[in-house]
């Protein structure tokens, strides 16, 4: 298995406008996906696009807002009230081949295989067996997304 590209950051917030505030005010962000729920997961998500020196976009930052009946994100956020880092996520050219790799090094996965905010699939695996960093993998997107 090989290591894949860094595709974003997970943030956790208690405000999508601040942060977007924050970004584009204070970070200099030109280009950002607007927010959109992640209505079966009671989420607002917002990504910004970090550029990189050729123009392209680089790492992204994806901001999370929970909603009314989120339990996870309303979790961190009582325990860190201004939000913070939420977990790391990696690109695989192939998610189920990441996933029994993981599985076969004794990793703990957290839930099944499902779509993500890109909407190509993505899997979590517990902070204890990352280092500390609740760690996000999600197959490379396909063109398009």
């Amino acid at each position: 298995m090989k290591l894949g590209r860094l595709n974003h950051i997970g943030v956790a917030t208690p405000s999508m406008d601040e942060s977007l505030k924050f970004y584009r005010e204070v970070m200099g962000a030109t280009s950002v996906v607007e927010p959109f729920e992640l209505a079966d997961r009671n989420l607002l998500v917002a990504f910004v696009d970090t550029p990189t020196e050729s123009g392209m976009n680089g790492t992204q930052i994806e901001l999370i807002q929970p909603l009314p009946g989120d339990t996870a994100f309303t979790n961190f956020l009582a325990k860190n009230p201004q939000g913070g880092q939420h977990h790391l996520c990696y690109e695989m050219a192939d998610i189920h081949a990441a996933r029994e790799w993981f599985e076969g090094q004794g990793k703990r996965i957290l839930g099944p295989t499902r779509p993500g905010a890109h909407g190509t699939p993505i899997f979590f695996l517990h902070p204890k067996d990352m280092m500390g960093q609740l760690t996000e993998i999600m197959e490379t997107p396909k063109s398009g997304h």
